[in-house]
């Protein structure tokens, strides 16, 4: 197998919110996203779960293909930004990450 089809790469960027220093892990593409492989299954990541660098997190869906997502960053999960199955456009924020976590 070829593995020049590896996961779309999140786009991180830094964010000041109300609770303090969290980075960002953004879309890297226009689809619908979605939490987990499918309606039986568990959820990529979830509040408190900690991801790593390369984690995957959740799915986007363009045009049949499942992209799985992961994450630029290492840390907490300390919001989930989007809804499950809800379209998502290219850089929009998916989930806000603690580097302390």
């Amino acid at each position: 197998a070829k593995e020049d089809d590896a996961a779309p790469k999140a786009v991180t960027s830094a964010a000041n919110t109300e609770g303090g220093h969290y980075l960002e892990i953004k879309s890297p593409i226009v689809g619908t996203f979605y939490r987990s492989a499918g309606p039986d299954k568990p959820v990529y990541a979830k509040v408190g779960d900690n991801v790593d660098k390369g984690s995957i997190v959740c799915i986007v869906e363009a045009m049949k293909l499942f992209n799985e997502i992961e994450s630029e960053v290492k840390g907490k999960i300390v919001k989930v930004m989007v809804e499950d199955a809800s379209p998502v456009e290219y850089d929009q924020v998916l989930f806000l990450v603690d580097p302390k976590g």
